[in-house]
This record gives C-alpha cells, sequence and structure tokens, in this order.
C-alpha cells in the first residue's frame, strides 16, 4: 500500500486527510496524481495547482520518482511564514 496524505489547507479543501492505494496500481508519484485525479475528479482544482508540493517518505520529491509499497506521499501548498 501506498500512504496518501493531504497536509494544510489541502486537507480542509479536499476534505480528506489522506488515502491508502494500493501499490500495484501506480509506479510513480505522477502516475499518483493522475489516479487520484481520474478517481476523484472533483479534487482537480486543487490537485492541478502549479504550486502544489510533494513529499516522497518525508523529503521532497519531483513527480518522476517511482513509488514502492510502504512509501508515504504528501500533498501540500506552499509553506509561508511570518
Amino acid at each position: 500500500m501506498i500512504r496518501v496524505v493531504f497536509l494544510a489547507q489541502l486537507r480542509e479543501q479536499l476534505g480528506c486527510a489522506g488515502i491508502e492505494i494500493d501499490s500495484t496500481e501506480v509506479s510513480s508519484i505522477s502516475e499518483l496524481k493522475q489516479y487520484l485525479l481520474e478517481r476523484y475528479p472533483e479534487w482537480s482544482e486543487f490537485l492541478e495547482q502549479k504550486k502544489l508540493l510533494i513529499a516522497l517518505n518525508h523529503e521532497y520529491a519531483r513527480s518522476d520518482l517511482p513509488l514502492v509499497s510502504g512509501d508515504e506521499v504528501a500533498f501540500f501548498p506552499p509553506v509561508t511564514g511570518g
């Protein structure tokens, strides 16, 4: 299984803190994102944001990285502080 989590404002926008996906369904972060968009089209407005950040196992990640069972992928908006 691949654990997918949504953080910060994105969690509120989607109304979902996270889901689990069978690791046989996707082999990369970009495939995961496409899978989510196909399965949850109502999330497209939020998941297709150009500034959306991605972390793989708690480290910033590019969308072309491969996924394996046990991975955790987090999607979150840019972090701002003050």
